[in-house]
C-alpha cells in the first residue's frame, strides 16, 4: 500500500516542499529511505521503528521503501521523522491516511514516541501556506513560531499517538494562536544604559551618529577605556524592528536552531559577538548544506568583534563584500545559497600589542616593528569600510570617582529614532530591489541626490581629501555621516559644521600611529 505525507525542508532563508511517498511491499521488515537522505535522516529509520513500539503501534511487517521527492536535493536534519512514521502507518493499513494529504507534518522522534523541536519552522510554515496546505502539525516548542504565519492553522502534537488520533478525529487540537503584533511590541528589557557609562562624551557621540545613520564603527583605545562598555550598550539605543525586519531575523533565526523554545518572533535587534577564534566559516556561514553564519544572525542588528586584530586576517577579509553589498552568497558544487546580512559592525581594538600607545599614563613598551605588525591584521580596504574612527582614551580618578550620571540611553535613543524616521522617509520614494533603509545604506547616486554641499563645506572637504590622503570610498563615507549628523539636528542643508564632525571620526586616516 501507497502513502503520501507532506513536509519540508530549508534551502537558504526559503523552504520547498517535501513529498514523502511511504510503500509497504513484499520483502523482510525493514525501512528504507531513498531521495538524497544524509545521515541524520537514514538514521530516522531506527528512531521511527522504536518509536512506534514505545507508543502501541505494530512494528512493520513489510519491507517500507521511504522515497523524499524532489530525490534530486539533498535532504538532512531529523525533521522527517514524525511524517515518515505517520505514512508508515498509514501504508501498513494501522490508520487511516486520508486526512494525511491536507497537512504539513514536520518534527523529530524521540525513541519514547515524544515529539522533539527541529529547525526551519517558520520558512517551511510559510511555504506550506503558499502550497494550500489545511494545517500544520508542529512539534510544541516550535508551535509558536509557526503560528505566526497568517491563514495557516498551527497544531501542535506533543507525541506520536497525539498526533495519529488527531488526524483520525479521536481527539481536538485546537490550532494556536499568536498575537503576532503583542508579541512583536513587546520589546525587550536591558540591564545596561549609558548613564553608567562616565566621561568619554567623545566616544558617545560617535556611537549615537553611528547608530543613527546606521554606520560602522570602530572604537580604538587602551585597556579599560571602556571601549567593551560603550558597545555592549549599543543595543539600548537602537531603533525597535518593525515587523517586516522582525520576520526576516525571525527566519534567519529559526534555520540556525537559535530561535529560544516557544518564542514567536524576534522583538529586539540581534546582537551578536563571535570570539576571536572563530573561523571564515562560522562568521559567514557554510557547511555541506549551507546554514547561517555570525553576519547573518546580526541581520538588522549588530555585529561586534572585540579586540579585531586578534581575528584571523582571511576571517576579516572574507567580511568586506558582505559590508558592501548586505548579503552573503555561499557557492558550492550543487547550488548557491545566499543569505541576507544587513548589520552594523562595531569593532574594538587597542591601539599597539601593549595596549597604552598614546596612553598618557602608561608608557608604550611595542617596537614599531610589532607596531607595525599589529596594524597590518587589518587591511586597509576593510578599514574603509568602516564609516567611524574613534578614540576612547584612558580616564583618568576624577573622571571615574565623578558622581554625576550620564545622559540615559532612553535620552539617546529618542535622537536616534527621530534621525531614522527621517531617513526612512527620505527613502521610501525609491525604487530599488535592494531598499534603502539608513544612510548608511545609500549609494553613489543617492549622495548626489541627498548629500548636497554648500561652498564652505566642499572647500573643507576638499582641504581634508588632500590633507589626509583619503580615498573615494572615505568620500563618501563622510558624505553620509554628515548626512546622519545634520538629520541628527534636524536639519535638511549639510553645513561645514556637520562636516568637520564626520572627518574628526576618521581617526585612523589622520597618522594616528605616527
Amino acid at each position: 500500500m501507497l502513502a503520501k505525507v507532506y513536509s519540508g525542508a530549508v534551502f537558504g532563508v526559503d523552504a520547498y516542499e517535501v513529498e514523502i511517498e511511504v510503500h509497504a511491499g513484499y520483502g523482510d521488515p525493514k525501512i528504507v529511505v531513498v531521495g538524497l537522505p544524509d545521515a541524520a535522516v537514514k538514521e530516522s529509520g531506527d528512531r521511527v521503528w522504536t518509536a512506534l513500539i514505545n507508543s502501541g503501534f505494530s512494528p512493520p511487517i513489510h519491507r517500507i521503501v521511504v522515497n523524499l521527492a524532489p530525490a534530486d536535493i539533498r535532504k538532512e536534519g531529523p525533521s522527517f521523522d514524525l511524517p515518515i512514521a505517520l505514512g508508515l502507518l498509514a501504508a501498513e493499513g494501522q490508520i487511516e491516511g486520508k486526512e494525511l494529504d491536507n497537512y504539513c507534518v514536520t518534527g523529530e522522534l524521540a525513541l519514547s514516541g515524544e515529539v522533539r523541536r527541529v529547525r526551519g519552522v517558520l520558512p517551511i510554515a510559510l511555504r506550506a501556506r503558499a502550497e494550500g496546505r489545511r494545517g500544520m502539525l508542529t512539534p510544541p516548542e516550535n508551535a509558536e513560531e509557526a503560528a505566526v504565519v497568517s491563514g495557516l492553522p498551527v497544531y501542535p502534537v506533543g507525541n506520536l499517538r497525539e498526533a495519529v488520533e488527531f488526524l483520525e478525529g479521536r481527539k481536538a487540537i485546537a490550532p494556536l494562536e499568536v498575537d503576532v503584533v503583542a508579541a512583536f511590541g513587546g520589546g525587550t528589557v536591558y540591564d545596561d544604559d549609558y548613564a553608567d557609562v562616565k566621561g568619554q562624551e567623545f566616544a558617545r557621540r560617535a556611537v549615537e551618529v553611528a547608530m543613527a545613520g546606521g554606520h560602522n564603527i570602530l572604537l580604538v583605545g587602551p585597556p579599560g577605556a571602556g571601549k567593551s562598555m560603550l558597545a555592549k550598550r549599543v543595543p539600548t539605543i537602537l531603533p525597535p524592528l518593525i515587523l517586516e525586519e522582525a520576520l526576516e531575523t525571525t527566519k534567519i533565526h529559526s534555520i540556525a536552531g537559535v530561535l529560544p523554545a516557544h518564542q514567536a518572533v524576534v522583538s529586539g535587534r540581534p546582537f551578536r559577538a563571535p570570539h576571536h577564534t572563530i573561523s571564515d566559516a562560522g562568521l559567514l556561514g557554510g557547511g555541506t548544506h549551507p546554514m547561517p553564519g555570525e553576519v547573518s544572525l546580526a541581520h538588522n542588528g549588530v555585529l561586534f568583534l572585540d579586540e579585531l586584530p586578534e581575528f584571523h586576517r582571511n576571517v576579516l577579509e572574507v567580511m568586506r563584500q558582505p559590508l558592501e553589498d548586505g548579503v552573503v552568497t555561499i557557492s558550492r558544487a550543487a547550488a548557491s545559497v545566499a543569505f541576507p546580512c544587513r548589520f552594523m559592525l562595531v569593532a574594538a581594538m587597542n591601539p599597539c600589542p601593549c595596549g597604552h600607545f598614546g596612553d598618557e599614563q602608561k608608557p608604550c613598551r611595542c617596537t614599531p616593528i610589532q607596531k607595525q605588525r599589529y596594524r597590518n591584521k587589518i587591511s586597509g580596504p576593510l578599514l574603509d569600510r568602516i564609516d567611524i574612527h574613534v578614540e576612547v582614551p584612558a580616564m583618568d580618578y576624577q573622571q571615574l570617582s565623578s558622581l554625576e550620571k550620564g545622559e540615559s540611553s532612553a535620552a539617546i535613543r529618542e535622537r536616534v529614532v527621530a534621525a531614522r524616521a527621517v531617513q526612512r522617509e527620505r527613502f521610501a520614494g525609491l525604487r530599488r530591489q535592494q531598499p534603502v533603509h539608513n544612510n548608511a545604506g545609500m549609494r553613489s547616486k543617492d549622495l548626489h541626490r541627498f548629500c548636497k554641499l554648500d561652498d564652505s563645506a566642499q572647500s573643507l572637504l576638499k582641504a581634508a581629501m588632500s590633507d589626509l590622503h583619503l580615498s573615494a570610498r572615505a568620500y563618501d563615507r563622510i558624505l553620509k555621516v554628515a548626512r546622519t549628523i545634520a538629520d541628527l539636528e534636524g536639519r535638511e542643508n549639510i553645513t561645514d559644521d556637520h562636516v568637520a564632525e564626520a572627518v574628526q571620526y576618521r581617526s585612523l586616516d589622520r597618522n594616528y600611529w605616527s
